[in-house]
């Protein structure tokens, strides 16, 4: 019997998987045991779930602790009592403080001191409920003075934490990377003990001869303890009510459809309306209008708050969720399956993601914790990465860094590792995969129908946000369902870019950024995509992208949704990719689909391009119904499905396609279509959801470029570095300044087509700095000198250097030389300047003395140094700080006399991507600037790469072959040579 056992949830700690910590204890025969983990209740519900699959009475605690100190040991006695050990644990938890000495008294808890505590209790009597635990250890020393201790409160507390020796070393090794010591320098106070370990049950017995009471009462304790739950997708326990009956929420459901329908269908067909009533008694019967009712309340509040936001996810299947502006995809005009959202054998709540900027989705959190009484974001746990784990035991070891990085980059012989190194690859193949911490999941909220203390503790992140303790994959099998409310940055480049637009062009003419609509019919936006002009468009602008939307000349919205897709893994490594190219640009190739797929799947030529095609198939093609359909998807995407059902899925499929009269031949063929793609695939609901702001964004940057690019950057950017979207700003007209003291703010500004850098760019301005400028600024007005400048700010010579090396003081006219000194001069004759009232203007200032100084040199090149240093770029022509000449003036203009000849062209390095082939060999593509700022894409093969390094950014001399698929150019590389810069020529 043990009643303190801890598993790898006792993090950094605990070594035992919990679901191996139950099968290893009851195959030492022993059926009596508490999963009692360090300060967590992480474990607490897979362990359950477990055990009763084993059959053994679950038990459940916590091991209260202080730092390493044990206070005492908390065990519920039933699901209440897990429900208080959970409140109670949460309480200090969230409020990051220490436990008290003295245990709480809860009707539903045991709680059972260490003896050595018992000098510490000396003030306050033990309650009812309250015992002392004995270890092995303390069995001798109790039979020697029976009567020192209360004999009536006495019981067996015996630590569970390591198997054997393997088990101690590796708990030992966590303890030092918890710390950050050195393995030799690990204090005893702050790890377990050997001895924490398994005795057999004779062995107990045997060493408590003579006070047999001890383990009678401890099994006593024992029985009175179970706690239960009821696993399984078909539970639910979100919040299921939120009128005062189930038939006011569906009645408001259903009004809420029919009052919101007109706007989406104002003259709605019969097919419409069938969907509708269609999905509402599905809706109904499943018991789902809580979840579609909470989900309208949060986009109700973004809207009052006029945040932008976009539903995407298989909620984008559902008319019922299009009308109530959950989402803005229309599922009748895409021929979206409502079945691949909702169907009769669906148990679980249907998943809805709803995508906030990053600004706004704290608030769209706060909101929800605010309205909903039970809330708790959803945690998850980081795992011990492999090559994590050799750095942190290599410094355990006290390895020096080089050999830490030969062993983690796996650069080593066998037969040439000393013990240590041996020992380090060792226990980190052992110890990867342990989880390491607690962090919180990317986008999931909780919103249940009971407290969440039912389930498992919580904790306090940095956000703010009551956070649980268990990860998404355990709480769904408890019924446990999140809502995902995520963030991207997207949709704020979409709301600054109409906020800077209505501040530098007042009276321009903007259309309402939701009709959509619009946009997909405006021929310059889809010239845009047809040309692959799509950088910094949400979702569009990678070079694969940009590449597949010029092959495809893609010039509408629902070729632009299926782009969106086939760019996946799936298609591209199934070679649909390619031959959806190919029956997309040549007609005549789309005879060659299987006449059935053809029909099934005409706008993508018969080929399976989206999740929902699976459906498709396996409802048309091989006759299953839609429910059955959708248990294939499900499956074949890697979701939970019991093995039995695949095989009778397949079964049926084969069968019911041989009824048809296919050939096995083909039905082989299409079964396999379907098991390589669908794991990889794109539901086609988050293809048009991203496809809708992608036409968002292609507006803005179409009729409003500068005011898009300034809002991109402002965002921090994305598939690009900061140097690529200034030189589209460049190349869409915009003039790109240097941070100033009277024009810049912290990020970049516009005024008309001038772009300022902004402040907080340059990396070592301290932001205390800055917010003084801007509001002194603000104050004061223009600075009108440098000596204006000190006289207001008082600024150390460090940070006014860094601003006159930037360029920040060119509007003076002076050379930065000429600045520096003056600004020494001036700092120098006053080095105690203090203004007491800095928003009090000086009556009198005294003027600087000035000096005559020698003419000092100043030329672009050492400026380009300082901006690289303070900025991480510069913003000269990159080719202007070449070493030599470039011996071609080649450039993307001219590659139209060029196809299919070998050419030597100059490129500044954008972007570089590796892959692997087939056969495991690495191959790159990259992506350039020519001379001349426009972009070419590169292609080298595994020969050529690993001949030809790439060595970082910096313009490179290639030759090779230019190429050219369905209009589409790029370079094969024969060769490519990086070009040497000019030195600074201070340092020279």
């Amino acid at each position: 019997m043990y009643l303190n056992c801890h598993s790898w949830f006792s993090l950094r700690y605990g070594v035992i998987p919990e679901d191996e910590l139950c099968d290893w204890v009851l195959a030492q025969g022993v059926q009596d045991f508490v999963l009692t983990d360090i300060n967590s209740t992480s474990a607490c519900l897979s362990f359950i779930k477990h055990a009763q699959k084993r059959g053994v009475c679950p038990r459940v605690g916590v091991d209260f602790r202080n730092e390493h100190q044990q206070l005492y040991v908390g065990i519920a006695q039933n699901n209440q009592g897990y429900y208080e050990l959970n409140r109670f644990l949460s309480q200090y938890l969230e409020q990051q403080q220490d436990f008290p000495l003295q245990a709480p008294n809860l009707p539903n808890c045991y709680f059972i001191y260490p003896i050595h505590a018992l000098k510490k209790l000396a003030s306050f009597s033990l309650l009812p409920q309250h015992y002392v635990g004995v270890s092995f250890t303390d069995l001798l020393s109790l039979k020697r003075n029976k009567s020192a201790y209360p004999k009536e409160k006495l019981v067996f507390l015996q630590s569970l934490s390591f198997r054997n020796k393997k088990d101690f070393n590796a708990h030992r090794l966590l303890r030092s990377i918890d710390l950050n010591c050195l393995l030799s320098k690990l204090p005893e106070a702050q790890q377990g003990q050997a001895k924490h370990t398994f005795y057999t049950p004779e062995v107990i017995t045997q060493a408590c001869n003579g006070i047999d009471y001890l383990l009678k009462q401890t099994q006593e304790l024992l029985n009175n303890c179970r706690v239960h739950f009821k696993f399984g997708v078909q539970y639910n326990k979100n919040l299921q009510l939120l009128g005062k009956t189930q038939e006011e929420d569906t009645k408001r459901l259903k009004d809420l459809c029919y009052q919101k329908l007109p706007k989406r269908y104002p003259q709605a067909p019969v097919e419409v309306m069938q969907r509708v009533k269609t999905e509402l008694n599905a809706i109904i019967k499943l018991g789902f209008v809580s979840y579609f009712l909470i989900n309208y309340d949060i986009i109700c509040y973004a809207q009052k708050k006029n945040y932008a936001y976009i539903g995407r996810g298989s909620g984008a299947n559902s008319v019922v969720a299009y009308i109530l502006e959950i989402t803005n995809v229309d599922p009748i005009e895409l021929d979206l399956y409502f079945e691949r959202f909702i169907n009769a054998g669906r148990s679980s709540p249907p998943d809805f993601d709803l995508d906030f900027s990053w600004k706004d989705r704290d608030d769209i959190t706060r909101y929800i914790f605010s309205k909903y009484t039970h809330t708790a974001l959803m945690g998850t746990y980081v795992t011990f990465k492999r090559k994590a784990v050799i750095r942190e035991l290599g410094k355990v070891f006290g390895l020096p860094k080089a050999q830490i990085d030969r062993l983690s980059k796996g650069r080593f012989n066998d037969n040439q590792l000393d013990h240590l190194e041996r020992l380090v690859l060792r226990y980190s193949k052992y110890i990867a995969g342990f989880p390491n911490y607690i962090s919180v999941h990317s986008g999931g909220i909780l919103i249940l129908n009971q407290p969440v203390f039912h389930y498992a503790a919580t904790f306090m992140p940095p956000k703010g946000f009551a956070t649980i303790q268990i990860d998404m994959h355990i709480a769904e099998e408890a019924g446990i369902h999140k809502f995902d409310i995520l963030a991207q940055r997207g949709l704020s480049k979409i709301t600054d870019a109409l906020a800077l637009i209505k501040a530098n062009q007042p009276q321009a003419k903007l259309k309402d950024i939701n009709k959509v609509g619009d946009f997909k019919q405006d021929t310059r936006i889809n010239a845009l995509l047809a040309q692959g002009d799509c950088m910094g468009v949400f979702y569009i602008e990678s070079p694969g992208m940009r590449a597949l939307l010029t092959k495809l000349k893609t010039d509408n919205y629902l070729n632009l949704v299926a782009a969106s897709s086939i760019i996946r893994p799936g298609v591209s490594s199934a070679g649909m990719k390619e031959e959806f190219i190919k029956r997309h640009r040549q007609p005549e190739k789309r005879k060659e689909a299987h006449p059935v797929l053809n029909q099934i799947m005409p706008d993508t030529y018969g080929i399976m391009v989206y999740q929902e095609d699976v459906m498709k198939v396996a409802h048309h093609f091989a006759g299953l119904d839609l429910e059955d359909a959708d248990i294939l998807r499900r499956g074949m995407s890697g979701k939970k499905t019991s093995k039995n059902q695949m095989q009778r899925i397949e079964q049926k499929f084969i069968s019911n396609c041989l009824q048809k009269g296919y050939s096995r031949e083909i039905i082989h063929e299409i079964w396999g279509q379907i098991a390589s793609f669908a794991g990889y695939a794109f539901p086609k609901g988050h293809s048009a959801s991203y496809a809708v702001e992608s036409y968002q964004s292609l507006y803005l940057k179409c009729y409003f470029p500068l005011e898009f690019m300034v809002a991109v950057i402002n965002n921090g950017g994305g598939f690009y570095g900061m140097q690529t979207y200034l030189q589209e700003l460049r190349n869409c007209g915009g003039r790109v300044h240097l941070p100033c003291v009277n024009h810049s703010h912290f990020a970049l500004t516009i005024d008309k087509q001038d772009v300022y850098l902004g402040l907080g760019y340059l990396k070592e301005l301290e932001q205390r700095n800055i917010q003084l400028l801007l509001e002194e600024r603000n104050f004061g007005g223009a600075f009108r000198s440098l000596e204006d400048f000190l006289n207001r700010l008082n600024v150390s010579i460090e940070q006014v250097s860094i601003l006159i090396n930037a360029g920040a003081f060119r509007f003076t006219g002076q050379s930065k030389y000429e600045l520096l000194w003056q600004a020494h001069f001036q700092l120098s004759a006053n080095p105690y300047q203090q203004q007491v009232n800095r928003w009090q203007q000086k009556l009198f200032v005294n003027p600087t003395k000035k000096y005559e100084l020698p003419a000092l040199e100043q030329n672009f090149l050492s400026d380009a140094y300082d901006q690289m240093h303070l900025l991480g770029f510069h913003v000269y022509h990159p080719f202007q700080l070449l070493q030599h000449k470039i011996s071609s003036k080649l450039g993307v203009r001219h590659f139209s006399s060029w196809a299919g000849k070998s050419i030597c062209i100059y490129g500044d390095l954008i972007c570089l991507k590796t892959t692997k082939t087939s056969k495991g060999a690495y191959m790159a593509f990259g992506t350039f600037y020519d001379a001349w700022f426009e972009v070419f894409d590169t292609v080298h093969f595994p020969e050529t790469y690993n001949q030809f390094p790439i060595y970082g950014m910096g313009i490179y001399k290639i030759v090779g072959k230019l190429t050219y698929a369905y209009e589409y150019p790029s370079i094969v590389v024969s060769s490519i040579e990086k070009q040497a810069v000019r030195k600074d020529p201070r340092f020279v």
